[in-house]
C-alpha cells in the first residue's frame, strides 16, 4: 500500500455522497474508477430490501414455524451476500486508496460505512412507501345547480396514520442525511491525509 496520496482531492478518489446515493436506487451504467463500489453499494441496498421483505414475512400475522424457519434462512443468505460486497468495497479500497502513514484510524471499514448507509435509504425509502389514504371524491352543487366532483382532503386527527407515517419519514430521512454528512466528512479527512481507512 502507498505511503501518501498523489494530489488526491475530493471526490477525486472516493465516490461523493451523491453519487453513493444514487446508486443506492439506480445501477451504474458508465465508466468510473470508483465503479466496483458503487456496484457494490447497489447490492447492499438490494440486499437490505430482501432482508426487510423476509423480516416482515416472518413477523406476519400466521406465520408459521416452517414460514419462519426459511425467512431466518433466507436472512442468514442475505447477511453473507451482503458480506461479500462489504469485503468487495474494502478490498477496492486497500487497492486503490493509499494512506497517510500515522493518520488517524476510522474506526470503520469504507464498505461496514456503506453498508449502514445502504440500510438507512432503505429504511427512508421503506418509511415514504406507507402511502396515507387516497383523497375522497364527492359530489357538489355549483352555483348554477350542475353536478361537480371534487377531491375532499381527507382529514385525519393529530394522532392518525398520516402523522405517523410523516414523523417515521421525516425521522429516517434526518438520519440518513445525518451519515450522508458523516460519509461527506470521512472522505474530505481522507483526501486531506488525516485519517485512514481500516482495511484487514
Amino acid at each position: 500500500m502507498a505511503i501518501d496520496y498523489t494530489g488526491a482531492v475530493f471526490g477525486a478518489e472516493l465516490p461523493s455522497p451523491s453519487t453513493l446515493l444514487r446508486a443506492f436506487r439506480e445501477p451504474v451504467t458508465t465508466e468510473r474508477r470508483d465503479r466496483d463500489v458503487l456496484d457494490s453499494a447497489h447490492e447492499l441496498a438490494r440486499c437490505h430490501e430482501r432482508r426487510h421483505r423476509a423480516l416482515q414475512a416472518a413477523h406476519a400475522a400466521g406465520a408459521t414455524p416452517d414460514n419462519v424457519a426459511d425467512c431466518s434462512h433466507t436472512v442468514d443468505t442475505i447477511d453473507t451476500q451482503r458480506a461479500h460486497q462489504i469485503a468487495r468495497i474494502d478490498d477496492w479500497v486497500a487497492a486503490n486508496i493509499p494512506h497517510r502513514a500515522g493518520a488517524s484510524l476510522h474506526t470503520e471499514t469504507l464498505g461496514a460505512v456503506i453498508d449502514r448507509m445502504a440500510a438507512k435509504w432503505v429504511a427512508a425509502q421503506q418509511a415514504l412507501g406507507v402511502s396515507a389514504p387516497p383523497a375522497r371524491a364527492t359530489t357538489t352543487k355549483n352555483g348554477d345547480g350542475r353536478s361537480r366532483r371534487r377531491a375532499a382532503a381527507h382529514r385525519i386527527s393529530e394522532d392518525g396514520p398520516r402523522r405517523n407515517v410523516d414523523s417515521e419519514a421525516h425521522l429516517q430521512w434526518y438520519r440518513l442525511a445525518e451519515l450522508a454528512d458523516g460519509y461527506k466528512d470521512l472522505i474530505t479527512e481522507v483526501a486531506q491525509h488525516r485519517r485512514r481507512l481500516p482495511v484487514w
